[in-house]
Parts: C-alpha cells; sequence; structure tokens
C-alpha cells in the first residue's frame, strides 16, 4: 500500500515539476503573453482590468514563477505532492487498519472468525471514516457510510470471486 502511494503521488510530483518547467520557459520566452494571461485569470476572478493588470505586473516583478505556479496552475508549497510523506501515512494506516481485525482473531473462536472478522472490519471502517471525516472538517456519517459502504463491496466482491473459483478467502 505505501509503495503504491509513494508512486501514485511521485506521479503527481512529476507531473508538478513539469508543469513548472514549462511555465518557466514560458516565463522566458513571452512574459508578455503570461502578463496577460495573469491579467486575464484576475479579471475572471472579478477584478477590473486595470487593478488585474496592475496585480499581475506587481506579482510577476516579485516572483513570477510562484504568481503563475499559485494562480494558473494551482500549486503551491503548502499543498505540493510529497512522496514519503503519503507513503509512510499510507503504512501506518495500512498497519492500523489490519491490527484491529488481527486482534479480533485473537478474540474469538475459530468457528465464528469469518463473522467476526468481517462485521469488525467494517465497524473499524466506520471508524476509521469517522475519525477521518471529523479530522477533516466533514460530514461524519457521510464518511463512516462511503468508507463502510465501499469496504462491504470490496468484501463481497472478494467473497464472491473466492466462491466462483473455490477459493476460501
Amino acid at each position: 500500500m505505501a509503495a503504491g502511494e509513494y508512486v501514485s503521488v511521485s506521479s503527481q510530483a512529476d507531473t508538478e515539476r513539469a508543469d513548472l518547467a514549462r511555465e518557466r520557459q514560458e516565463l522566458a520566452e513571452g512574459p508578455e503573453s503570461e502578463h496577460a494571461e495573469l491579467t486575464a485569470i484576475y479579471v475572471n476572478r472579478g477584478l477590473d482590468a486595470a487593478l488585474a493588470s496592475e496585480v499581475a505586473t506587481q506579482l510577476m516583478q516579485h516572483d513570477a514563477l510562484g504568481a503563475h505556479a499559485r494562480d494558473e496552475l494551482g500549486l503551491s508549497d503548502s499543498l505540493s505532492a510529497r512522496p514519503v510523506q503519503a507513503a509512510l501515512a499510507s503504512a501506518a494506516m495500512f498497519a492500523l487498519g489490519a491490527a484491529l481485525p488481527l486482534l479480533v482473531v485473537v478474540v474469538f473462536p475459530a468457528a465464528a472468525l469469518m463473522w467476526a472478522v468481517s462485521g469488525s472490519s467494517l465497524l473499524f471502517l466506520a471508524l476509521l471514516g469517522s475519525v477521518s471525516a471529523r479530522a477533516g472538517g466533514a460530514s461524519v456519517l457521510v464518511g463512516a457510510s462511503r468508507v463502510t459502504f465501499w469496504g462491504a463491496l470490496a468484501m463481497a466482491l472478494t467473497a464472491g470471486v473466492g466462491a466462483l473459483f473455490g477459493v476460501a478467502v
């Protein structure tokens, strides 16, 4: 899971770097057209043309690439892709998510394991979905429901594939 997250977020970081390199080249080759582009962005956000041009001028004098990265490309330092951080967070959450059902295996008898692990996994998904939603300021009910629904669907599909091939999963 962590490796997949690292690869995915690294691809995002590569795209961000490529976008910045392209923007840097465009600024070097045609600063006037880049100024016009930034001006148009500010006009579309509600500034009149004269003020938008002045804002673009001042921002480009201060940090042209930063202004274009932020306002044209939607990139900022605080929101940039961080592959290692994403991988570590994924690994930690995966380990926590796996530890809870393993604890159930220790507590319940073998005859009840299938239902105990399935049910507790859904309960833990609902709990973690709630915590995540609350941490992000989103609806706890929506967050828990979404994670629980997709987790249940994944379990059902996995069980269905196992049954289709005669393998207990």
